[in-house]
């Protein structure tokens, strides 16, 4: 809902701030007073086309807050990163340049002017932006068909079954292709998947190699250590040899120094035993270390094979199990392709038919809907001298290639404005006035079903008096029972009728012209309706006219 706008430097307007409410404001006035300028500066804080022709003579730049009741938009405002302000006040600001140039600000949060504008036309709707975001866009006729027959939750269930349908049909086109493609290489899959059965690659079966290559090349150079470790010892000239010849010298020893060399025969004893011991450990350690001698080459020749089968599938040698499982589930899927391809298109004309199914009912409840809908627009369109007018909410059935999430119709709106004229959109065959007359009749027809909360209609009863103006002026009433409704009228049964009245006046101040508007009370109510009635001249008459109407409408 429009809490406020406050316009700064618009023509002739120097400053203004007005405070709105719920239910129908007015706003009356001579012609030439300024009304209009009002509308302008909404639509340019609403995201409109900036011109700097509407800045105030003298000034280098104008500005239009315009503030709301952010009511159900948080989705929207959620997704641009917004949150409104701590007074729960979303305010829409535009400053336009002498230049022609502008800035947008949603909240003090710079944006462009497209997202300015898309959610301006979720906040308010006006007659002359009809042709984009309203009523005649024969984009928006089937959703709101929908809305008014309440068939909402039904046309979300057709979206959903077309989706799945859809995506359904997407899978089984990409099985044919993939099939398609399988097939033309299935041969060099067969052969691929053969080699690696064959090489049955295990789970880590690469580190495990690598780490037992490792041990069998330490081993040996182990074994070459050990053996030239005994070489040593039991070369001829070995320390074993010379012990056990030292102890032979010493034993032909004379008797004499027998008892003198009986310890150093003894130490050389315990010596050779000790060396004995040594040399045979070693000698149990190099044969410990002599296994297999082409085991080795039986492992590199292992890892060799792995990392070739790697390279060729372009993958980390402890993954060439997962890549066998792989290509024999293709090739598995290869062989029972026919069977998943016929599983998957039984799916598709399941699904097909139950959108079909879904999508027929839709479309009955639209064309009943759509009689329903022309017989109350016919009824609110007589008392607005619109009886000879011919309308017809058209429900046609598409080409198959034109269904879609919103079913397999379309909807349009169409109306002829005189009888044995053809049916046409309605933009393109009323005019001004009678279009105005027959939009209002469609908003109180849909009225607990508009989007947006706020509706503008510039002067809806132009050119219309008496009995005519007051069925506008009770139309609007009616549906400011469901909206916040702004309207500019000279009518005084539309005036009448108001919640809020403002009137809008020029007047001269320091040598220039500037608009004002003024919230009036009960007594100027009754002051303004009485010049509407009568013109310049106010009688008493009219003032009693006056009178007799807002009592007769309150």
């Amino acid at each position: 809902m429009l809490l406020r706008l406050v316009i700064k430097d618009v023509v002739i307007i120097s400053h203004l701030e007005l405070d709105f409410s719920k239910g129908l404001s007015t706003l009356t006035g001579e012609t030439g007073a300024g009304k209009s300028i009002l509308l302008d500066s909404l639509q340019l804080a609403l995201g409109g086309r900036a011109d700097a022709s509407l800045i105030r003579s003298g000034q280098s730049q104008a500005s239009v807050t315009a503030v709301f009741h952010p009511r159900g938009l948080a989705e929207q405002l959620d997704a641009l990163g917004l949150i409104p302000d701590d007074d729960d006040e979303l305010r829409l600001r535009r400053v336009l340049n002498a230049d022609g140039k502008s800035r947008a600000y949603i909240n003090d949060t710079p944006v462009s002017a497209r997202v300015l504008r898309d959610l301006g036309s979720e906040l308010v709707e006006i007659q002359g932006q009809f042709e984009q975001h309203g009523l005649l866009a024969p984009s928006r006729h089937r959703a709101v068909l929908d809305s008014f027959a309440q068939l909402e939750p039904l046309a979300s269930t057709v979206a959903k079954a077309y989706d799945e349908w859809k995506d359904s049909a997407q899978r089984l086109q990409d099985a044919q292709t993939k099939l398609e493609r399988d097939r033309q290489e299935q041969d060099y899959l067969q052969h691929v998947a053969s080699e690696l059965a064959e090489a049955a690659p295990d789970d880590g079966e690469h580190d495990a190699l690598a780490d037992q290559r490792q041990r069998l090349q330490q081993a040996d150079k182990m074994a070459e250590f050990l053996q030239e470790s005994l070489s040593v010892l039991q070369a001829d000239t070995g320390i074993e040899r010379l012990l056990h010849q030292a102890l032979r010298l010493l034993g032909r020893a004379p008797s004499l120094l027998e008892q003198q060399i009986a310890p150093s025969i003894t130490a050389l004893e315990q010596a050779a035993d000790l060396i004995g011991e040594a040399v045979n450990q070693i000698e149990t350690l190099a044969s410990e270390q002599n296994g297999d001698p082409y085991e080795l080459e039986r492992v590199a020749e292992r890892l060799f094979l792995l990392k070739d089968l790697a390279r060729k599938h372009d993958c980390d040698p402890n993954d060439l199990p997962q890549v066998q499982a792989q290509l024999e589930a293709q090739l598995t899927a290869i062989e029972q392709a026919d069977e998943t391809l016929q599983r998957l298109s039984e799916e598709v004309g399941s699904l097909r038919q139950r959108y079909d199914d879904l999508a027929d009912q839709l479309g009955s409840k639209r064309r009943k809907a759509a009689a329903k809908l022309d017989k109350a627009l016919k009824a609110e369109l007589a008392p607005l001298k619109l009886e000879r007018a011919q309308v017809e909410t058209r429900v046609q059935e598409l080409a198959e290639d034109a269904w879609g999430p919103q079913g397999k119709q379309s909807v349009q709106f169409l109306v002829a404005m005189n009888q044995g004229e053809a049916l046409g959109p309605i933009g393109k065959v009323a005019s001004g006035g009678e279009l105005s007359r027959f939009l209002l009749a469609l908003k109180v027809v849909l009225a607990g079903v508009n989007p947006v909360p706020t509706l503008v209609f510039d002067e809806v009863d132009s050119g219309l008096g008496g009995a005519t103006a007051d069925a506008v002026g009770e139309r609007l009433d009616r549906l400011a029972d469901h909206l916040q409704l702004l309207t500019i009228t000279h009518s005084p049964q539309v005036a009448a009728r108001a919640s809020t009245h403002y009137h809008v006046a020029k007047a001269a101040k320091k040598g220039k012209t500037e608009t004002q508007v003024r919230l009036l009370d009960k007594a100027e109510r009754v002051e303004e309706i009485a010049r509407m009635l009568s013109g310049s001249k106010i009688t008493d008459e009219a003032r009693a006219a006056a009178q007799a109407l807002l009592e007769h409408v309150g």
